[in-house]
């Protein structure tokens, strides 16, 4: 027992706590190149340890900048506005026992940076029982270092009234340890005893639905926002879903659509189906499309408008309502993935190589960069030699004399 405390007493001791004469302040915003060097060199800038520094925070600035690696202005804008240094010891502690568990230079630079009070904060009554917590349900250094850099406040949380309930919860409705971790690794915000009950409870309507268990286990885990909401908004939104043709039984779109309704309000919803009707598409269009790709919807109107003058207007593939039967298309990227494409479908179509009748347009889009290769680059390079280049983007349609206004 006595070799537990002292290991433990270790651990919150700095590591270096000697003193010696104030040289100069004007080092205070020079950012030492490897801040994780000895306490012994640092003190050369800060002055004493245990003195309690000037009045104007040189202290505090060159503590962050060589301790922590901040850059000096956002040292100095932090010590006027969130954290003031009397001196190293405490903050030593802190840094000592983040290393401890695992969190490296940059881990430290960024929980400083988003909250430097925790430089402030008694190691042994406020960090090291979340440190414990973490550690004791599976979580790596590396996790716990993501976790408390993603969303620092968790370290206003109590381990016994907040982080440990959470747990039992969330453990009582996953089915293994590792899919706990995964949603204690990406649910940081949602880290209350209400927001974990909701997901309970939600958890509980789709397994009535009969909701696939590993579909439940991924939103839980990785998009616990939506199975967080409110019990009786969370029941709205699974009957519109419902309304719109979406059966539990197929869970890749049923839960994409329980996303999107999730976040999407009903004026957003109307201002979306208008943005598609001026595109060309009609209400069922826009009703077939969401019931195909749900996520479609995720896009801002720029980038749709930009993918729909690509496709229809530059290359005349197909018509604006053919898009609805190819909702997924829309979320692929412009640049590298559709404009490639096209262009190589558009070259072949006008030098009579191919007809439209030989290919579909979603399969056309949805092959990988290899089998698209083989199928329409390779197999025709004799005929047109340019071909992998229009395909790298290394030369367009208008170099080999083909204009956008041909059919």
């Amino acid at each position: 027992m006595f070799g537990f405390c002292c290991k433990r007493l270790q651990l919150l001791l700095p590591s270096c706590s000697t003193s010696v004469d104030s040289v100069t302040h004007l080092h205070c915003f020079r950012k030492a190149s490897h801040f994780s060097s000895s306490y012994s060199s640092k003190s050369l800038l800060v002055g004493k340890i245990d003195k309690p520094q000037e009045k104007d925070g040189s202290f505090t600035v060159s503590y962050l900048v060589n301790s922590c690696g901040l850059s000096p202005e956002v040292a100095l804008s932090l010590s006027k506005k969130r954290v003031h240094l009397k001196s190293r010891e405490k903050p030593d502690s802190v840094i000592k026992l983040l290393k401890h568990y695992g969190f490296n230079d940059t881990d430290i630079s960024q929980l400083v940076k988003k909250f430097p009070e925790v430089l402030g904060v008694k190691p042994e009554k406020t960090l090291l029982p979340k440190l414990e917590f973490f550690s004791s349900i599976g979580l790596s250094g590396i996790d716990i270092a993501r976790a408390l850099c993603s969303n620092p406040s968790i370290l206003k949380r109590n381990v016994d009234r907040n982080l440990r309930p959470c747990y039992d919860i969330i453990k009582s409705i996953l089915v293994s340890d590792l899919e706990v971790v995964d949603f204690f690794k990406n649910s940081y915000q949602l880290l209350t005893v209400k927001s974990v009950s909701n997901i309970a409870q939600n958890v509980s309507v789709l397994r009535k639905l009969k909701v696939p268990e590993s579909s439940i286990s991924y939103y839980a885990t990785c998009q616990p926002f939506v199975m967080s909401l409110e019990k009786e908004k969370f029941h709205e939104a699974v009957k519109r879903v419902m309304s719109l043709g979406f059966h539990p039984s197929n869970a890749t779109t049923f839960m994409k659509a329980l996303f999107v309704i999730s976040i999407t309000d009903s004026s957003k919803w109307a201002e979306r189906m208008d943005f598609y009707k001026k595109c060309g598409w009609s209400e069922d269009d826009f009703l077939a499309a969401f019931r195909k790709n749900p996520f479609f919807m995720n896009m801002t109107e720029k980038n749709i408008s930009s993918k729909m003058d690509f496709i229809v207007n530059q290359m005349a593939l197909v018509q604006p309502a053919d898009l609805a039967h190819y909702p997924t298309v829309l979320t692929y990227s412009l640049e590298k993935w559709i404009i490639p494409r096209c262009s190589v479908i558009r070259v072949l179509l006008l030098k009579g190589l191919i007809t439209r009748g030989e290919f579909n347009f979603n399969t056309l889009l949805g092959l990988n960069k290899k089998n698209f290769l083989k199928r329409f680059v390779v197999q025709y390079q004799e005929q047109v030699p340019e071909l992998l280049s229009i395909f790298e983007g290394k030369m367009g349609l208008a170099e080999l004399g083909l204009g956008f206004e041909e059919n």
